[in-house]
This record gives C-alpha cells, sequence and structure tokens, in this order.
C-alpha cells in the first residue's frame, strides 16, 4: 500500500520506523528538507499548507492521512472526491484545526469544555477575568495560548480571531488516546497524566497510568466515546483534558493525529501508538493497549540560549540505566525549547518512575 503522510517531522518518523516491519511504501511532505522523515521515505520537499502540492502528493496514494494538523483541508476534500482515502476525515481535521469550530463542537456534541467566548478582534472582548485567549489558528507546542489574569494584561490581547476561554483552577492535566479504524473498531489507552514545563508551556514529561478517582476514569470514558461518536471518523485522537479542583474533568482540545502524551507506550504498553495508528490507516484489528506497569517519557528540548548543530550531554550516563529507552528525532540544529527526542521509561511504582524521571532530567542537556 502507498501511504502519504503530511508532515515529515519526528511523529512522522515514529510512525514509519514502527511500520517498517510490514510491507508498504511511505511518503511524506513537509518544507524542510531535512526533516526527521526524509532520510527514511520517499519525501517530497513542499508546504501541506499549499493547496495545489497537497493535492499533487496525495496523487496516487491510496490513503492519505497527517501529522501535524495545520494541512490544506481542501486539497484533502478533492483528494476523497478522486476516491483517495482519507484519514482522518477532512471534515474533522477542520473541526479541530480551528479553535473557534473546536469549541463549538464540544459545546453541540454536550462534551465538557470551559465557558467561553469567541471573538474577531480585541474590541470584543466582554467575558470575565481571568481567561485564557487562544488563537483561531495557528496555535501550536504552547504558541497562540496566553493567560490574561488581570485588567494590566489585557493590553496584551492580540487583535485576531481568538477563543477566550475561562481558566481552570486545574488538579492536573490528563491525556486519554482514542484510536477508531474504519470496521468501526475503538480502543483506547490508558490514561496519562502530563506534567509541563512552566517556563516554555510544553509537554516535560508524563506519568502512566495517571493517579485518578473511579469518578475521573468514568468521566474520561465518557467523554472518550462522545468524542469518537461525533467525530464519526477512522482516526486516531488525542484529547487533552483538565481535571479541576473540585473533581471536575474539562476538555482542553484534541489533536487528530499522534501525540507526544503517547510516547512511553513505546515501551510501556503492548502495542504503541505508532502500531495502532498504523493499523487504523490499514483497516486492521486494532492492537491491545495494555499497560506493563508504570510507564514515563521525559521530553529532551533545546537548553536556553543555544542554537546550533546539537549535542547531547549526558546520554551516555542515561544509557547506563535499567529499563530507559533514548529516541532521538534525526534533527540536526538546535534551539531553545525546540524537540530533539525523548526518554521512555519503566518503573515499578509511581514513586520509582517519578525518581527516575526526575534523575534522568538532571543528567541530560540539549546544547549545541
Amino acid at each position: 500500500m502507498k501511504i502519504g503522510i503530511l508532515g515529515g517531522g519526528q511523529l512522522g518518523r515514529m510512525l514509519i520506523q514502527d511500520a517498517l516491519k510490514y510491507d508498504d511504501e511511505w511518503f511524506t511532505l513537509d518544507p524542510s528538507e531535512d526533516a526527521p522523515c526524509s532520510k527514511i521515505s520517499d519525501f517530497t520537499q513542499g508546504s501541506f499548507d499549499d493547496y495545489d502540492t497537497v493535492f499533487d502528493f496525495g496523487k496516487g496514494k491510496d490513503v492519505v492521512s497527517i501529522e501535524i494538523e495545520h494541512v490544506n483541508v481542501d486539497a484533502l476534500y478533492e483528494l476523497r472526491g478522486c476516491g483517495i482515502k482519507v484519514i482522518p476525515s477532512p471534515e474533522i481535521i477542520q473541526t479541530i484545526q480551528q479553535k473557534i469550530l473546536q469549541k463549538e463542537f464540544y459545546n453541540k456534541h454536550e462534551i465538557p469544555s470551559p465557558d467561553f467566548q469567541i471573538i474577531q478582534h480585541k474590541s470584543e472582548v466582554n467575558f470575565p477575568l481571568p481567561f485564557v485567549q487562544k488563537m483561531n489558528t495557528g496555535g501550536y507546542d504552547g504558541k497562540g495560548v496566553q493567560v490574561i489574569k488581570g485588567e494590566e494584561d489585557l493590553k496584551h490581547l492580540w487583535d485576531v480571531p481568538s477563543v477566550l476561554e475561562n481558566l481552570v483552577d486545574i488538579e492536573k492535566e490528563l491525556s486519554i488516546i482514542v484510536a477508531k479504524n474504519e470496521s468501526g473498531e475503538t480502543k483506547t489507552f490508558p490514561v496519562t497524566e502530563m506534567v509541563a514545563d512552566p517556563k516554555l508551556n510544553l509537554l516535560d514529561f508524563n506519568i502512566c497510568p495517571a493517579e485518578i478517582s473511579e469518578d475521573v476514569q468514568k468521566q474520561i470514558d465518557i467523554i472518550a466515546k462522545k468524542f469518537i461518536d461525533a467525530a464519526n471518523s477512522p482516526g486516531f485522537f488525542a484529547i487533552e483534558l483538565f481535571l479541576d479542583q473540585n473533581g471536575k474533568v474539562w476538555v482542553n482540545e484534541t489533536a487528530p493525529r499522534l501525540h507526544n502524551s503517547g510516547h512511553q507506550t513505546q515501551e510501556g504498553n503492548a502495542n504503541s501508538q505508532f502500531e495502532q495508528f498504523y493499523r487504523v490507516l490499514k483497516n486492521l484489528p486494532l492492537a491491545d493497549t495494555d499497560s506493563f506497569g508504570f510507564s514515563g517519557m521525559l521530553n529532551l528540548v533545546g537548553e536556553e540560549n543555544f542554537h546550533g548543530k546539537v549535542k547531547y550531554e549526558g546520554l551516555e550516563e542515561v544509557l547506563k540505566l535499567p529499563k530507559t529507552y533514548v529516541h532521538l528525532y534525526g534533527k540536526t540544529e538546535t534551539k531553545p525549547g525546540r524537540k530533539m527526542g525523548h526518554i521512555n521509561v519503566l518503573a515499578d511504582s509511581r514513586e520509582e518512575l517519578l525518581e527516575k524521571l526526575i534523575h534522568i532530567k538532571s543528567l541530560v542537556k540539549v546544547k549545541s
């Protein structure tokens, strides 16, 4: 089968690495000539936001999918009209890539998400402080999102179409990954707890399974089912969640693709998120998602003030540790906050897992 992926980053790279045990032809499209997928796929350099580029890339493929949601959806509709399989559907990609449509989708389908106001210009703001401003389009990896805490912050408002969202008093950030194939079979991975870097607003490390009550698990199961029913599409979806101080679960946002919060599945589960996504694309029976004890992931991101050819400090020390697995993304240049790789860890308890993750974080630095 000829499988085309819009985006040639680390998610696509790990998908292809995992799927090389099967017999398929992999094609990727990315604007960067040295994208992580460029060496391990039939690679096209070009913009996945350009209609003609995406349409030309997709022609002749059996299935076209994404590893980033900011792609030209009009071209995907046209490709589907030509008989090419597009997973997930252009409709759900279009809904998710626009924060306004995404919030309206949750509202329509009674999926709990924080109260909000939609604005086209900052002059329209009529929403109680504090709140979060999310740009309608273009936000990614913590960009395009800002917290407006008080009156003095209002001068920093972006004058662009946005969602203003009630600031949740967060106890924990959680994620659940749901897969659905064309046959209608669905599977979920165990709920993961995410710990963010407060400075970079990026995922620092995650912990699986999350430490949550039965009631919280039930709320999440209901949310996952409502979402997958409403999306009405085969695909692979990471639903990012907030647990508030009162025990209520809210949807933050959804990614219609592989996700950072699923990396620990590579060694921590019977099958990884990459294996599962491959099976979705091929409409194969979905894989067993059982976890092996406790697993976690630490992001390797570029240190502050370092730009240029990447140098990993401390990796040799990390490689001496048991049940510790290094995954680098093939990126040659580092810059502050850039995701360069991750390290997965297995442990017999949550306490041991956290101890190991914090220790590894102290050992390894991404410099130039």
